[in-house]
């Protein structure tokens, strides 16, 4: 190794020695290190291929012995079991464990096949939204943030992530001042969230609650509604499009449904006017797209659905007039995954289950739902085959409950007391497999199973309370006074008669008033005329007492020093200027004098 090092060195000599001749001096030092990166990624490349070679034969051999393990731990359950069937059992019992694994696989299947037992509702956690009614929940996309909305005109944003135990929301806003909160969607991609309350604009909001735009407000005074750019009513209800993410839809008590564009907010897309049987104008209570999002679904006042092709908005594509009771708010229309099944939730106490394609009569019916508010929900289970709404009751009347119903047999499957106040929202998320219920006395719940659900409200009860800070937590704050220790003290006199003597000096002290001003004035006070100059000059104002009540004195009063010495006037008009001639004062101006000044002339 040494006469390696020696030869590798002295070549490194010779050529360094080599390019100094040339150069003109006598070498560089020592060379430096070159690298071929083609040679090392292939030898990279090829310690990776191996790598993943020798840990693909490992884990194949440890299958092939876990699958070995297994048949000789089935081999011995049987043969054990068959002899202690043989001892205990009666005589001819000769019963197989193959039966017995046959039994559990049919009660999983049966596990499986049961709806109810999906229902996660082992857990829940309780969101104080406030103290009136939520009237509008959603969740995003991914499950990650939650907004509740309601009649306190409050929307609040809560974050699992980002909560502990104490689920506190990380924001809250008012963002259509004093009105109630009717609506909170997220889009198709969870960037922005629409707001539908009490006014006639809608506002997209975006992840943190800023605004993002607002649609325009229409013109009240005109009849058609088609020909106003916006909503000149309260809205009642919104939604997003399923797959166009810049697309929202709004009803509102105008009588008109409008789609929208996140882009353009200076005017709708297009309008859909829902007709009564006679042809008058409907107010239409909630809309929704379908899953595929060519069509459009509208509750109406007047108890009908009407459906229209999203591309053609003139005559509607379904229509039932007698859907729910006449007069009555339609409060949700729900489409199922696949597309094909409708259901409406009625201002009448019902639950119907429509197929579109025979639009006439109802598939299934439920009656018996009290339903107080126009945005009480009902939606579908991620599976599809179970139906889920909330009732609604009267104050200190009951509790509301989240009703389960299997959408076949539509038969009355489960139901959770939520609590003592009405139902109004509820959202059964398909990524977290968890249930969300708004009600009517300010809560927001989420229902969860710690098993079958995935994230969400999983993540923030694990999570420990944050401990307030040290700053926090101190009953009395201690003020410190600066120069309060005796070093910093004044020395204490001995005689009072010193000290007596520099207070009558102190002018602050001994209330020593200000002496006279002497000369033109200083510190803004002048001399022997008040204390201001405003005053001064009020004063010497007020010294001019000529009286000018009398015109023709005042006049006179300069004649005599005009005729003396003239400056102005008459030297130029001297050979020309007449002599003046002034009346003599006669009896009646003596007897005008002296009348009294209230019967006088005022000029």
């Amino acid at each position: 190794m040494d006469a390696k090092k020696e030869n590798k060195e002295s070549s490194y000599m010779e050529d360094d020695g080599d390019i100094g001749s040339v150069m003109g001096f006598s070498g560089f030092g020592k060379k430096a290190r070159t690298f071929d990166f083609n040679a090392i990624f292939e030898q990279t490349r090829r310690t990776a291929i191996e790598r993943s070679q020798r840990v693909l034969e490992e884990r194949e051999k440890e299958g092939q012995m876990e699958v070995e393990g297994e048949s000789s731990k089935s081999i011995k359950a049987s043969v054990q079991s068959e002899g202690t069937k043989a001892l205990l059992g009666p005589p001819g019992n000769t019963a197989n464990s193959d039966d017995d694994d046959e039994d559990d696989e049919e009660a999983t299947q049966e596990d499986d096949d049961d709806p109810v037992k999906k229902i996660p509702d082992t857990h829940e956690i309780i969101l104080q939204h406030g103290t009136k009614t939520v009237s509008a929940m959603a969740l995003d996309p991914s499950g990650a943030r939650l907004v509740t909305g309601g009649y306190d005109y409050d929307v609040r944003f809560w974050d699992f992530a980002g909560m502990d135990q104490s689920l506190q929301a990380f924001r809250s806003l008012q963002p259509c001042e004093c009105h109630q909160i009717k609506t909170l969607q997220y889009s198709i991609t969870g960037d922005v969230l629409l707001v539908v309350s009490g006014n006639a604009q809608a506002k997209v909001l975006d992840r943190d609650g800023f605004n993002v735009m607002e649609c325009i407000k229409g013109d009240q005074y005109i009849v058609d509604m088609a020909n106003t750019k916006g909503h000149t009513a309260m809205l009642n209800s919104g939604c997003w499009h399923p797959k166009i993410k810049e697309e929202f839809m709004t009803c509102s008590n105008d009588g008109t449904v409008r789609t929208w564009d996140v882009k353009s907010e200076k005017q709708h897309k297009s309008v859909f006017k829902p007709r009564s049987f006679q042809g008058k104008k409907v107010i239409p209570i909630c809309c929704t797209y379908s899953r595929d999002g060519k069509l459009i679904a509208a509750g109406c006042q007047d108890g009908s659905i009407q459906i229209w092709d999203r591309n053609l908005s003139v005559h509607t594509k379904f229509h039932c007039r007698q859907a729910h009771a006449v007069g009555s708010d339609t409060s949700c229309l729900c489409f199922s995954y696949d597309g094909v099944t409708l259901a409406s939730r009625g201002g009448d106490d019902t639950l119907k289950v429509w197929d579109i394609r025979n639009f006439r009569k109802p598939v299934n019916e439920a009656s018996g739902l009290t339903n107080y508010f126009t945005m009480t929900d009902c939606c579908f289970s991620p599976d599809d085959k179970l139906l889920l709404t909330g009732t609604s009751v009267k104050r200190e009347e009951g509790s509301g409950k989240l009703v389960f119903f299997d959408r076949l047999s539509f038969k009355r499957v489960y139901e959770i007391e939520v609590t003592n106040a009405s139902v109004v929202r509820c959202l059964w998320h398909p990524k977290l497999n968890q249930i969300m219920a708004g009600t009517g006395n300010g809560l927001a719940k989420v229902y969860y199973d710690p098993v079958k659900s995935h994230r969400g409200a999983k993540l923030c009860v694990v999570k420990s309370q944050r401990k307030g800070k040290h700053a926090e937590t101190l009953t009395q704050d201690y003020i410190i006074t600066p120069h309060a220790l005796p070093m910093f003290r004044d020395a204490r006199q001995r005689s009072t008669r010193k000290q007596l003597e520099k207070d009558r000096l102190d002018p602050k002290k001994s209330h020593k008033p200000e002496p006279p001003v002497s000369g033109p004035g200083r510190g803004g006070r002048v001399a022997a005329h008040g204390g201001t100059l405003s005053s001064f000059i009020v004063k010497n104002i007020a010294l001019d007492k000529t009286d000018d009540s009398n015109p023709r004195e005042a006049i006179l009063r300069h004649a005599k020093e005009a005729s003396e010495n003239p400056y102005w006037v008459a030297p130029a008009y001297k050979q020309t200027q007449p002599e003046p001639v002034f009346a003599e004062e006669s009896d009646e101006d003596e007897e005008a004098d002296k009348e009294p000044e209230w019967k006088k002339r005022k000029i």
